[in-house]
């Protein structure tokens, strides 16, 4: 079982390879890596509180940044993702309704204080704390009608940027599958026909997705020491703009509601029940909670702002988290052989399912280059919504269902697929690093406060950085 045992090891690795990357001379370098692993100098469950005296500042703007963040919530609806502290913040914060312009006062001050704080002795708590406050300044002059680029927007809010794309690669990649899935119908067509014809059938649902959580949770439980009271409801809901989606209610509990506007094809339980239960939403949430909040008492993480830098690694680690629970070919074998026949579907056509899937991964930026021209007024609704059909393959109307998310939740698509490749990154260097145990770095990725340049500035460590 891992219990912190790399956490101190895996920080410093990563705070060193900051230092080492960041240009400074050798000695700033060590003076920064130590500044970043103070709050996590012992064995963490204890070590946390070997900082009291750093942290005590950082405590105050904590608690102002959470009451920030629920009255922006009453603004911005969809800000507040997730909630578990003090109920009185929460009704005070609906009850005073606080205009736009004092929220706006408000960040501008409380990021002023955080820098200062911050100034001349950084840690890891206090960089995501500065990070997360221009966030939600972000949001909040939104709401009040400011619009940013694309990219901008992203760097503000996610301290993340997707690259520039090549049509010709997304276009390499349907050649491939339209070889794979011949046919004289548009290739969309023929790829919807194909999954469709795995679709669970409605009676089976519960029974699919059950079996498929019960064994992403076995798999990440064989590795991690989670509270015995953690929990999780399942509910299959309609007419949402995503296909599933997990509301952490705190006390280590979650509900998991998976969207059936749609036919939920057979590759789908798994991949819900990684992304949102084990080792993914549900398992870092429960990670935030206990280790953070808790046992840290670093009440900013009693909010989870959903446009906010932590959404790279809630993302990121929930997409990578299917890969880790389920390496290689143990997916398509689990689900040919344990979910297919609960399903009652031809197990025969789990090979072309996995080469279909492994090629349409190729495609998963697609998103972020439509939100991008869309968003960015370059190309119209129904011209999003057929680059949408063309290289996600999916049907018009899961096209225009993904059009809709990208309305709702804007330059959010790019925490799906540059955050799954930042973790993914992460994970696979600090293995590297550390004996090879993929399960230990991403943990350590879990339970650090690390934005998306922090992470890919740790990916890109040199060899020696941890020794």
């Amino acid at each position: 079982m891992i219990r912190f045992a790399a956490f101190r090891i895996a920080l410093l690795g990563a705070a060193a390879a900051l230092a080492a990357c960041s240009g400074e001379p050798q000695e700033a370098g060590d003076d920064k890596a130590a500044r970043l692993v103070s709050a996590a100098d012992a064995a963490p469950r204890e070590s946390y509180v070997a900082a009291q005296e750093e942290a005590a500042s950082l405590d105050i703007l904590g608690e102002a940044f959470v009451k920030l963040a629920l009255a922006v919530g009453q603004h911005d609806p969809a800000f507040v993702d997730a909630y578990h502290g003090p109920a009185g913040w929460a009704e005070a914060a609906e009850a005073e309704q606080r205009s736009l312009d004092e929220l706006e006062a408000d960040a501008q001050g409380l990021l002023i204080s955080v820098r200062r704080a911050n100034s001349g002795d950084e840690t890891v708590r206090g960089e995501m704390l500065e990070k997360q406050i221009r966030a939600a300044l972000t949001r909040i002059q939104m709401a009040q009608g400011k619009s940013f680029p694309f990219n901008e927007e992203t760097r503000l809010l996610y301290d993340a940027v997707a690259p520039d794309y090549d049509l010709a690669e997304f276009d390499a990649a349907l050649s491939e599958i339209d070889e794979l899935l011949p046919g004289d119908a548009p290739l969309p067509e023929r790829v919807e026909a194909f999954r469709n014809s795995l679709a669970v059938p409605e009676d089976k649902l519960q029974a699919v997705f059950d079996a498929a959580i019960a064994e992403c949770r076995k798999r990440t439980l064989a590795h991690y020491d989670l509270p015995e009271s953690e929990s999780f409801r399942l509910e299959f809901v309609t007419d949402k703009p995503w296909s599933g989606y997990n509301w952490y209610q705190g006390d280590y509990e979650s509900l998991i509601q998976v969207n059936t506007d749609f036919p939920i094809i057979i590759d789908r339980a798994v991949d819900l029940g990684c992304h949102e239960g084990y080792p993914g939403h549900h398992t870092w949430n429960v990670f935030i909670e206990r280790d953070l909040l808790e046992d840290a008492g670093w009440i900013e993480y009693s909010v989870y702002p959903l446009f906010s830098p932590m959404s790279v690694t809630a993302e990121g680690s929930a997409n990578y988290g299917i890969e880790l629970a389920f390496p290689g070919q143990e997916k398509i074998a689990f689900e040919r052989d344990v979910l297919f026949p609960i399903a009652g579907l031809d197990p025969a056509k789990a090979e072309t399912l996995e080469k279909l899937n492994d090629l349409r991964r190729k495609l998963s930026h697609a998103d972020n280059y439509v939100a991008r021209e869309y968003l960015d007024g370059r190309i119209s609704r129904d011209d999003a919504v057929d680059l949408i059909q063309k290289y996600k393959l999916d049907s018009r109307a899961r096209s225009e269902q993904r059009v809709r998310f990208i309305e709702t939740y804007r330059g959010y698509v790019l925490n799906y697929n540059v955050g799954r490749d930042l973790v993914e990154a992460y994970v696979e260097r600090q293995a590297e690093l550390n004996g090879g145990d993929r399960w230990a770095a991403f943990e350590t990725l879990l339970t650090t406060p690390l934005s998306a340049s922090d992470i890919a500035r740790a990916s890109a460590m040199k060899g020696d950085a941890a020794e």
